[in-house]
Parts: C-alpha cells; sequence; structure tokens
C-alpha cells in the first residue's frame, strides 16, 4: 500500500515558474513508476511527466517537454516536478501516481495509487 501527497501548487504569472512535489509514504518499494497527471475543468485527466524510481529514467508529453523536468529524492521518499515558463493552457489541478509501467508511463490505468491533487494556476 502506497500513500502519495501533492504540494506546492499555486497562482503564478505566466512565464514563471512552480515547484510540485509529491511525498510518498507505505510500500514505496512496489512503485516502479511515478507519474504526474493533470486535469482541466471540463478535460479529461492527461499525462505530463513520469520516472522510473529505480533508474531514474524520465518521459514528458510533448506540451511540456524543454519546459518541465521531473526528478526524485530517494533520501526523502519524494518526487519533484519543476515547472518553469509556465502557460495559461498549464492551469489544471496536478496529481502524481504510483505503479505504472517503464514502458507505459503515459497510461492512467497503468497506475495503482493517486494522490488527491494540487491546483495550480497560470493567469496572463
Amino acid at each position: 500500500q502506497v500513500q502519495l501527497a501533492e504540494a506546492g501548487g499555486g497562482l503564478v504569472q505566466a512565464g514563471g515558474s512552480l515547484r510540485l512535489s509529491c511525498a510518498a509514504s507505505g510500500r514505496t518499494v512496489v512503485s516502479t513508476v511515478v507519474g504526474w497527471f493533470r486535469q482541466a475543468p471540463g478535460k479529461e485527466r492527461e499525462f505530463v511527466a513520469g520516472i522510473r524510481w529505480s533508474v531514474g529514467n524520465t518521459h514528458y508529453a510533448d506540451s511540456v517537454k524543454g519546459r518541465f523536468t521531473v526528478s526524485r529524492d530517494n533520501a526523502k521518499n519524494t518526487v519533484y516536478l519543476q515547472m518553469n515558463s509556465l502557460r495559461t493552457e498549464d492551469t489544471a489541478v496536478y496529481y502524481c501516481a504510483a505503479g505504472g509501467s517503464p514502458w507505459r508511463m503515459s497510461v492512467k490505468s497503468e497506475y495503482d495509487y493517486w494522490g488527491q491533487g494540487t491546483q495550480v494556476t497560470v493567469s496572463s
């Protein structure tokens, strides 16, 4: 069993930066991949970025490549999402998820555990 808790969301101006964190507890050894997803009002939850815990391999959605960076701190059991050059279309509730597949990081159904979400709002 894994518990996830996101933090770091807030209001930021377009072009600004924000760092989200996802703290994991429980049997984290079970989690192969930690992913970040986001959901805007009226939209489906979409993949943002993922990291393979043991090795550190990362994968990003095309919409955030070059702007977002996912990383992990093994000692703290925490995954981070550094978001730079934010755009208004990045506005959404951001969720972290644990489980996944190293070769299918973007597939929602591959994840077993989800955090509560944190709101990110980018203003113009």
